[in-house]
């Protein structure tokens, strides 16, 4: 453009009339035109001015085909483009939080698991192949529940043993929260194996490491349950254990509780008129704990009969007692094998609950090669039970439960046996990736079967009232 610009409208107005002003023969018109100089002055004017028009045309035609190629897509949004965007704002603005609580069942260390664990060259104990499965399912929700049904009474206490009085080594809780384990239940029939010294030590093991637990408590200023908070949402969580009455005082496993222990320890009686004072302080734990701003209750009940693969009567009466009094969800815990899961509905109708009466065994050594009382293998079984809340405008609702079924393998290693504990979410896949040897494989296989027959219809029932994805179609 820094061509002179006269220049250039000479040369076009040159083409011009050679274009539009010679005759057929080559002769010019210019003839008449020279003798109207005044007229030719005005046109060249003219054609100047169309000639500049022409060029800022080009220029600008040329300024949108670039700008058009280079720059995103800028037409103006529909109407249904602009109310689809803020359906997509309204439904981010709405939903605040969510969080996955996955709970599992009992951890026990019977003595052919110590002997497994023990590592000679350094004279310690470990566990971690118990839950080295189990870990990336732990790592993936936000708060991880199992009951612990040993205690860390140190050697103090004597020697470590298992049942029927567990005293387990402190790397077992080293192992727990290594996996991703965060919150146990220490209130079971086995919380005072070691006696009142065996009980506030377990809580003083965890409280060091950062295991948060409930059930038990090392003082009584420490509280009887829990609000925990996590993502934004408050649960409130509390754990109780049956427990027999010997004169006069309760008594867990055999043995009498202290004075001094008897307010340590979360329990209930099976007796109508001593149900009706637990009902009492049910009622109060649960105001206080809206009181503190839980959002969502869940209670962890030590009942029921070992070995049986249906809830009892006892059972079934408190878990309807819990509904009516605003409990959410049930799980429970004791029997050592797997119960149904049930959709409660309160008196009033005010209230739904949807209760697991038993998650049976996490880890153990109760293999149904030798359980005489229970040859059937479900001592063998557990499972991976979760549920997801959903926060949104301040409101917690439940959005989905699922079950994953869980196998117990034991094998040569260590000091004799060790033991892992193998997730089922996918039996066919998932016992192909764990690379189980012929027998192990059928013994996963008959596992995963039998948690299917006794969970499938009840949780199926419980996952349809809410509205999420079916588990064991």
């Amino acid at each position: 453009m820094s061509c002179n610009i006269d220049f250039w409208v000479d040369l076009l107005y040159i083409i011009v009339v050679h274009l539009f002003f010679e005759n057929e023969n080559g002769e010019c018109k210019m003839s008449r035109i020279k003798s109207k100089r005044r007229k030719a002055i005005i046109r060249r004017r003219v054609f100047l001015s169309l000639t500049c028009l022409f060029l800022v045309s080009v220029i600008v035609g040329v300024t949108v085909l670039l700008s058009s190629i280079l720059k995103p897509d800028t037409k103006p949004q529909t109407s249904s483009d602009n109310k689809s965007q803020a359906s997509q704002q309204e439904s981010q603005d709405k939903v605040s939080s969510t969080v996955t609580v996955l709970s599992t069942g009992d951890i026990m260390v019977h003595d052919t698991q110590l002997n497994g664990a023990y590592v000679s060259e350094t004279g310690e104990y470990d566990f971690s192949a118990f839950f080295k499965e189990c870990a990336p399912y732990f790592k993936e929700a936000d708060l991880n529940v199992a009951n612990l049904e040993v205690t860390f009474g140190s050697t103090e206490s004597g020697k470590y043993s298992g049942y029927p009085a567990f005293n387990t080594p402190d790397s077992l809780a080293d192992a727990i929260k290594a996996a991703g384990l965060n919150m146990l239940l220490t209130a079971n029939n086995h919380s005072y194996d070691t006696g009142y010294f065996g009980l506030t030590r377990t809580a003083q093991v965890l409280k060091q490491r950062g295991i948060d637990f409930i059930g038990t408590r090392e003082t009584e200023k420490d509280s009887i349950y829990t609000v925990k908070e996590v993502n934004g949402i408050n649960i409130g969580m509390a754990n109780y254990t049956y427990s027999t009455v010997s004169g006069g005082r309760k008594s867990l496993n055999g043995n009498q509780l202290k004075e001094e222990a008897e307010n340590l320890v979360s329990t209930f009686v099976y007796d109508n008129a001593a149900l009706q004072s637990f009902y009492g302080q049910v009622k109060e734990v649960i105001k206080d704990m809206k009181t503190r701003g839980a959002e969502f209750i869940v209670f962890y009940m030590h009942w029921g009969e070992e070995y049986h693969t249906d809830a009892n009567t006892w059972q079934k009466s408190i878990a309807q007692q819990l509904c009516n009094l605003g409990v959410d969800i049930i799980i429970g815990s004791h029997p050592h094998v797997i119960q149904p899961v049930e959709l409660l509905v309160s008196e009033d109708s005010q209230n739904t609950t949807i209760c697991l009466y038993s998650t049976g065994n996490a880890v153990s050594n109760q293999r149904q090669e030798i359980m005489d009382s229970c040859p059937s293998g479900h001592t063998e079984d557990g499972m991976l039970f979760s549920y997801t809340l959903k926060k949104t405008d301040g409101e917690v609702t439940l959005e989905e439960v699922d079950i994953i079924p869980t196998w117990v393998n034991r094998y040569r290693g260590g000091g004799g046996y060790l033991y892992t504990i193998y997730p089922l979410e996918n039996p066919e896949t998932d016992i192909a990736k764990y690379a189980l040897d012929t027998q192990a494989t059928a013994k996963a296989e008959r596992s995963y079967e039998r948690t299917k027959a006794i969970v499938a219809e009840g949780l199926t029932r419980c996952q349809e009232e809410i509205g999420c994805k079916v588990t064991f179609e």
